[in-house]
């Protein structure tokens, strides 16, 4: 972006209407990953925290569309990464949801509280979405394989309900407890049933039956 363009924008941010739409300038660029667009924004006095009438802030933005380098950016310039939306979700578990590794790595990287207001925690969301790499990397930094969600399911339970088959064998491997119950009653095996997931309820019956009696694994 030129000298003359940037003096041209610092003229137009001089006027209350021009703010407003400098204000969704922002906010369209950083949807649509226009870096230039969003750093010149930003050196000219406009908050990095920026966010929609939701509260989703530029760097949940770039974080959900996998942005790493405006995510950096706006982490340069101390955009707040542990604020949350009117879900209670931050960036990192925006970025989760979306299934982008390299971003939660950079997020997880900062600290601070790792589930959202309700309790939904990233392996959560993980889950959820079928992001197994996501995954491996969360229970890798110590996440909480057998942690209830608020809607008292594990992250075995999300994966079954989802048909993710890789990351319920993840999930399995590492240990999850199959024998735990939704506030239904319902295991991970019986979720996978009921949503017709064959593949799923085949892989856990056939592990359960070998757990029980090892030589079938022979």
């Amino acid at each position: 972006m030129t000298r003359l363009l940037i003096l041209l924008l610092a003229l137009v941010l001089q006027s209350g209407s021009a703010r407003a739409g400098a204000y969704e300038d922002i906010l369209a660029g950083a949807e649509h990953n226009q870096i230039d667009v969003v750093v010149s924004l930003l050196q000219l006095g406009l908050d990095p925290n920026t966010a929609t009438p939701d509260g989703t802030t530029l760097l949940m933005t770039a974080a959900r569309n996998g942005n790493l380098q405006m995510v950096d950016e706006l982490l340069k310039r101390r955009a707040n990464h542990l604020i949350r939306n009117k879900y209670g979700d931050t960036a990192l578990m925006v970025a989760t949801l979306a299934g982008h590794l390299a971003v939660v790595k950079r997020l997880l990287e900062m600290g601070g509280p790792q589930e959202n207001r309700d309790g939904w925690t990233p392996l959560h969301y993980a889950a959820f979405g079928g992001h197994v790499e996501i995954a491996r990397y969360l229970l890798s930094k110590g996440a909480g394989i057998n942690t209830p969600a608020p809607n008292s399911q594990t992250a075995l339970m999300l994966a079954a309900a989802g048909g993710h088959l890789d990351l319920v064998k993840l999930l399995v491997g590492m240990h999850a407890n199959m024998n735990v119950s939704d506030r239904k009653g319902r295991t991970a095996l019986q979720i996978a049933q009921s949503r017709g997931h064959q593949a799923i309820v085949d892989y856990m019956t056939l592990f359960l039956l070998e757990k029980k009696s090892p030589c079938l694994g022979n």
